[in-house]
Parts: structure tokens; sequence; C-alpha cells
């Protein structure tokens, strides 16, 4: 089986996406994370361009590497300087890796209207800088900037710019699509251009200003190149560089090209969740592979056909990169979403039952009302228990009020909720301020029910989201709000739908609450 050398540059180019600010520790433990993954190569950053990558090199320097080589990455030399004395390398050298990677320009439009010199000093400055560094370091990796572009315009040129680099003895020729315009042909043309008049290793580096990214890498692997370069969840500067979390499971279940064990692809769901936890990003959805929804079935025919055999709408088994499958309840579903649920719940329910019916019915009217249960299989459980009259009555619901108090113009509001319940016939009443009226309404609803059922200190809320459902009506229009609640063991998502937010709020709350609840009430009566 061929092998590929995974290249990692998240904390690098991917940190030059917008709204992304890894700080040290961030880039530590990434870096670390990525280690342990297996992969080969981690670049580090611009030792030098900033005190951040100063200070990571130098904390990098205590890391007891696993697998990894940890890269530093920098410019050729500045025009007309010595690569002695230029304080780019200098710094480079001062990062103490074992590899060190170059990027140099091989597009004349580059040359002459960006570094404004010439063509003949800009291959000086790749041959000086690559035998340079050489002499200090075990590896020097040379990044072709805009080589695609440059070929484009000259061919002549740019193939000028990689047997430069090669006979300075660069031990790795990266051919980059630094603009992201190259189609798949181009980059199969160009490539075996260069496998023809190069002998070094070739590496690749795209990025996703076309959409073509993964497309392009892949594409010059089946050319033969040996290393590919990327990021985690394909962060970068504008539309983002080539997403290693698609090349590799492209790689090594559809391609039979090695990159990562078996044990190391199933790692790859939590390594995107992780990056995008430290980036502050919420993780995609939809993103191939290991997206939440990857392997998410809504339709009914297509649920009915996975039953019988998941290759019928999954391409490849879900585990193998860490994910799961997953059967969405909607308007859509058919019987056989309900009784797939009814099992995953562990719900006895027979598939012709007329139950099976009633729930399917009950669940398009909720639908159609606005109720949307595919980021609340909690309230969606609540509503098939409820059908089969399996929901155990812990309270019963009186009232509540909610007040929202502002005294001065430069105060914050007060707000204060009071709810009245029940329990087994003994009414509490309690009140509570939060700093909103949800997490008033939130408190109290905790308060008055945590005297009786202890259990209800062991959740928290992680997550609330408000959606308007209908925007032509301004104030007016019906909302629906998702909760996603939790405990030690698991979380849950439940739903509420009103054109009252507060109502919407507390219906997806009350529907939490009551989920656990009833949760802990099972789990009671098996042990």
């Amino acid at each position: 089986m061929k092998s590929i050398q995974l290249y990692d540059t998240t904390l690098r180019d991917g940190s030059q996406c917008e709204d992304i600010s890894f700080t040290v520790e961030d880039k530590i433990r990434i870096s670390q994370k990525l280690d342990e993954m297996g992969f080969h190569y981690i670049e580090g950053g611009w030792p030098g361009s900033n005190p951040r990558d100063i200070d990571f090199f130098q904390k990098a320097k205590r890391i007891q590497w696993k697998r990894a080589k940890l890269v530093a990455f920098g410019s050729t030399r500045h025009p007309e300087r010595k690569a002695e004395s230029d304080p780019t390398l200098k710094h480079l050298l001062d990062a103490e890796t074992e590899v060190v990677t170059i990027f140099g320009k091989s597009w004349d439009l580059h040359v002459e209207q960006a570094l404004t010199t010439t063509l003949d000093e800009n291959l000086r400055m790749v041959v000086d800088t690559i035998s340079f560094l050489k002499k200090h370091c075990t590896e020097v990796l040379f990044d072709a900037e805009h080589f695609f572009d440059g070929f484009k315009k000259n061919p002549e040129y740019a193939l000028k710019v990689l047997k430069e680099a090669e006979s300075a003895g660069a031990d790795c020729l990266v051919l980059c699509d630094t603009n992201g315009g190259t189609m798949p042909w181009e980059i199969k043309t160009i490539f075996a251009t260069v496998r023809k008049e190069c002998g070094a290793v070739l590496g690749i580096h795209t990025h996703n200003d076309s959409e073509l990214a993964v497309a392009n890498a892949l594409t010059a692997v089946g050319e033969g190149a040996s290393q590919v370069q990327g990021t985690v969840n394909g962060y970068g500067e504008r539309c983002g560089n080539a997403n290693l979390i698609s090349i590799i499971p492209n790689l090594k279940l559809k391609m039979d090209i090695d990159c990562l064990s078996n044990e190391q692809m199933t790692e790859l769901k939590d390594l995107s969740s992780f990056v995008d936890e430290l980036a502050n990003r919420s993780h995609w959805s939809h993103q191939p592979y290991v997206g939440k929804s990857a392997f998410a079935h809504k339709g009914g025919v297509h649920v009915s056909a996975i039953r019988k055999n998941r290759e019928t709408y999954e391409h490849i088994e879900p585990e193998t990169v860490g994910n799961h499958q997953r059967i969405l309840v909607s308007d859509l579903s058919g019987k056989s979403n309900i009784h797939f649920k009814a099992q995953e719940y562990g719900i006895d329910l027979d598939a012709k039952d007329d139950k099976t019916h009633r729930i399917l019915e009950k669940l398009k009217a909720s639908e159609n009302l606005g109720f949307q249960y595919e980021g609340a299989e909690g309230s969606f459980e609540l509503l098939m228990r409820d059908a089969l009259d399996e929901i155990e009555t812990h309270f019963d619901f009186i009232g509540y009020r909610v007040i929202v108090e502002k005294r001065q113009e430069d105060e914050e509001p007060i707000s204060e909720a009071t709810v009245k319940v029940k329990v087994n016939g003994i009414l509490e009443i309690t009140a509570a301020e939060g700093t909103g009226p949800v997490n008033a309404l939130d408190k109290a609803i905790r308060k008055a029910l945590g005297k009786f059922y202890p259990e209800i200190d062991e959740m928290a809320l992680y997550d609330y989201k408000v959606r308007i459902l209908d925007e032509k009506n301004g104030t007016r229009s019906k909302i629906r709000v998702l909760v996603e609640s939790g405990d030690h063991h698991s979380k849950w998502g439940t739903v509420g739908v009103s054109e009252n937010i507060i109502e919407a709020s507390w219906q997806a709350l009350i529907d939490g609450i009551v989920y656990k609840l009833n949760a802990f009430s099972q789990t009671r009566e098996t042990v």
C-alpha cells in the first residue's frame, strides 16, 4: 500500500482564518493532539513574526514528540541580503526545529511586483536560503508559492525555481495553489510535467477559493505527490485551505493509500470537534465524514432501506471515522423511522401497532405547528412515551409569572420568575432572580422541584437557541426554542414553540426536566 505524509498547517495557515485566534496554550494542545493522532509534520508557525509564535516554539522545545516532526515556517532571505545575516532565517534557527519550511516566489508577476526584485535575484534567494538552512537543519522543505498560476503564465521560469530549489538540497518541493483558482485537470497536467522534470519528493498545498482544495490535493496524490498539506476542518485565509479531515478518509478508504492507522482513523471526528472547540467555533453539522448530519437519515424511504442494508444510503461505515448513524424524525418520517427510534430508546413497539400510526400523526401535526425534533430528541422520546402512557407524573403545573424591571437607564434589567407546582399534593411556590427571564424561570423551577427531586441538581443547561419561524410577522412571529441539557452521563435536546418567547422557552425547559426525572426513575427501577 502506498503511503502519504500528512503535513498540518492549522497552527500557522489555519490561524489566518477570519475570527480565529489561537492562544499559545491552544497551539500546544492542538499540536499534541495531532502528534497523538499520528500526523507526520506539524507546522507550528512563523518564529519571529509575532510574540505568540516565539513563545510557542520555546515551549514546544520541552515536549517529547511521539511521531510528528515540528516545523518552523518562514520566507526566503530578503533581496540583496546575505542569508547568514537575514533576521528571518536567524529566527528560524532559534526555533531549533528539526524541519524548516521555506516559501519562495515561483510566479514572475509576484517576483517583479510583490517582491519588486529581478527574476535572477529571486532564484539566488531560493538557492542561498536553502543552502544555508541545510547546513543547520535535518530537513528543508520548499513551498513554491503561487506555483500553478506561475506555471500557467511562465512555465519555464516556474520550473526553473523548482530546479534551483532542488539543486540547493530541498528535501521536498511543495507545489502551492495559493490563490485557489486552479482546476483539477490543470493540477493533473502540471503535476505530471513537474514529475518528469524534477526528481525530488513532491508535495501539494491547495486553497479552497474554488471549492476544489480537497479534489485538487487528491488529484496531485494521484499524480505522485508524496506529501499533502492542509488544515483541520479546512481553516485558512479567505475560503480556507484543503481540509485534512476530508482528505484523510478519502486517501485511506477510497484510494487505498496509507496515512493513519485504522485505530487513529476512528479519532477523526473527535479531532475535528476538538479543534473547533479551541477555535471557539460551532462544529459544522454537515461536514463530510465527521459532521453530526453526515450519516443522518430523515426520509422514510431512506430509513426503510438502511434498516435492511446500511450500504443503500451510506458510502462508508460511520464508525471508521468515529461517527455514527442517526435516524431523524420529522414530517418526512415514515413508520420505519418511528420503529427505529423506539428500538433506540428501548421502547417495545410493533411497527404494525396502531400506536405507531398515532405517534406518526402526532409528530406530523406538531411539526406543522413549528416543532422540530431533529435537534430535540429528548422531546421526541417524551412524545413517544406519552402516547404509550409511559410518562410518570412527577409534578402538576399550576402556573408561572415573569417580571422584567428596569429601574434606571444605565442599569441592567432585573428579571424575576415565580413558579407554582404541586408535588404529591403539596403546593410549592418559588421565586428566583436571573440574568434574564429564561434564566430566572430555569432557576425558579429547579428550586421548586429540587426540594423533592435532588437529582435535578445534576442537570446543567449547555445550549439555548432561538429561531424566528415567520419573520414577516415581526415581533408577533412564532418562536422555536431549542435547549440542550445534560448531566454527568448524557445530553438531551428539547423544544418549545409559541408566539411568546417565554412560553416557548418554558416548554423546552420543562421537557428537559421531565426527561431527566423519567430517565432517573427508569434507571432506579433497573438497579
